[in-house]
């Protein structure tokens, strides 16, 4: 089914389009809920979800990852560029036009990297649902309440988790006191 509709995609055939909404659109509706909590943006970002989708297909490479987590990660991208987007449109901080690019120096860029690369590994040692539960919250940006209640945890018991987490990763990154 997600190879045809792949294919079909990669075609151009709009009935790829109907079965991308139809199998994966509650997964991209549940990844952009938490980062939109206005209805109408969630909609408006789920278009253009699925028109980035249609655009940036020929691009999807199986050999570099899954088809979910290359949806995940067009979603979610989608999802916090929309929202930063409405913030600036709501007067959120808006730069002045004489302040410098902050791109990074090749040196920042490469430092960046190999911190990114170190927090993986990290993350990749955590027990899967320790890993889990810090992805809910710091990647798909998921309210506490939402994830005890789909776990069937406390908000408190979550926390608890999440702190201990985040011990654990500073200790396993070599930071400072650890704790």
């Amino acid at each position: 089914m997600e190879q045809d509709m792949i294919r079909r995609l990669r075609d151009r055939d709009e009935a790829g389009m109907a079965d991308l909404l139809l199998h994966f659109g509650p997964l991209m509706r549940y990844i952009i809920a938490p980062i939109l909590p206005n209805s109408q943006d969630r909609e408006d970002c789920l278009s253009e979800v699925t028109l980035r989708i249609w655009e940036k297909i020929d691009q999807f490479d199986p050999r570099r990852g899954s088809w979910n987590s290359w949806l995940t990660a067009i979603t979610r991208n989608t999802a916090l560029n929309h929202r930063r987007a409405a913030q600036v449109h709501c007067g959120a901080e808006v730069l002045p036009q004489d302040t410098p690019a902050s791109s990074l120096t090749p040196e920042e860029a490469l430092l960046q990297k190999e911190r990114q690369e170190a927090v993986q590994a990290a993350l990749e040692r955590l027990h899967t649902r320790d890993r889990v539960l810090f992805y809910r919250k710091y990647y798909y940006l998921q309210p506490t309440a939402q994830i005890a209640a789909e776990l069937g945890m406390t908000e408190r018991a979550v926390e608890g988790r999440l702190y201990r987490l985040k011990k654990q990763l500073r200790k396993m990154l070599g930071g400072e006191n650890h704790g």
